[in-house]
């Protein structure tokens, strides 16, 4: 993989060739490979003073979800045997998984904090077209909310590091953005709005204001249905029915702990 990369770096089309590798990686379900290949994407990218298009975030979110969604998995599994029957070696066993997951959260927040958030930040600042300038909005709500997302995976495995506090931020900080430039339909301004209200439900443990948020967020959608673009309708409709899952199943549901923590159920899904 290091040889790779390191060809593609001196490339005239390291990019182009680098997304190749991306799809290919993605088809091949190699996920640690993908985000390999995305990382250099970034640099590239970053290096030129780009930011990533809409194909090239979308890749960037598919690989590292794929990647930390394995070890969510296995650290919720083994977790679960710990509370129901006792060992001395699962506490080993859980601490290499939280390790091996947390790295990758760490990596992933360290391309946003660090390159892409900024440089859409600044990219957006300086944009005067009223069309790119809203592109870069868009990129800078989808990277806030990604990283919000990250660090909630976090404090979901260390519930003593602040990670939640952080989270909260991010997803606000992008909430503000989105209500003030996205429309209550956009699939972005959605996403954001049901990934607060889990964060709210699951890690901040405030299930009222996970209700308000999921509800809010779905009435405003409802309201302006009628005016959806029709590329836009599918995905919007989509996370629309996970909000309206959720508030059945928050306001209604007796549901068992495990239920309630099977959040692959109720988060948006990238």
């Amino acid at each position: 993989m290091d040889k790779i990369v390191e060809e593609l770096k001196g490339g005239n089309d390291a990019i182009q060739q680098a997304m190749q590798l991306v799809k290919a990686a993605e088809h091949a379900e190699r996920y640690k490979d993908m985000c390999a290949f995305m990382k250099l994407v970034v640099d590239l990218h970053i290096a030129k003073n780009e930011d990533l298009d809409t194909d090239e975030r979308n890749l960037l979110s598919v690989g590292y979800k794929n990647l930390v969604g394995a070890g969510r998995g296995s650290h919720r599994h083994v977790k679960h045997q710990m509370d129901s029957k006792a060992s001395d070696l699962l506490p080993g066993y859980l601490g290499v998984i939280a390790k091996e997951t947390t790295d990758i959260c760490k990596e992933v927040l360290k391309i946003l904090e660090d390159q892409l958030i900024p440089k859409a930040k600044e990219l957006q600042k300086g944009e005067s077209n009223a069309e790119m300038k809203r592109e870069k909005i868009e990129a800078t709500i989808f990277y806030l909310k990604m990283a919000g997302d990250y660090y909630r995976y976090l404090a979901e495995i260390d519930k003593e590091g602040g990670y939640e506090k952080k989270a909260k931020d991010l997803y606000l900080e992008g909430t503000e953005l989105s209500a003030a430039n996205l429309e209550p339909t956009d699939p972005i301004r959605l996403g954001l709005a049901l990934n607060l209200s889990v964060c709210y439900y699951e890690i901040l443990d405030n299930r009222k204001e996970a209700c308000r948020l999921a509800k809010q967020a779905f009435d405003d959608a409802i309201s302006k249905l009628d005016k959806l673009k029709e590329e836009q309708y599918k995905d919007a409709t989509l996370i629309m029915q996970l909000l309206r899952d959720n508030l059945t199943l928050w306001t209604t549901s007796s549901a068992d702990e495990g239920e309630m923590e099977d959040d692959l159920q109720v988060e948006n899904a990238e």
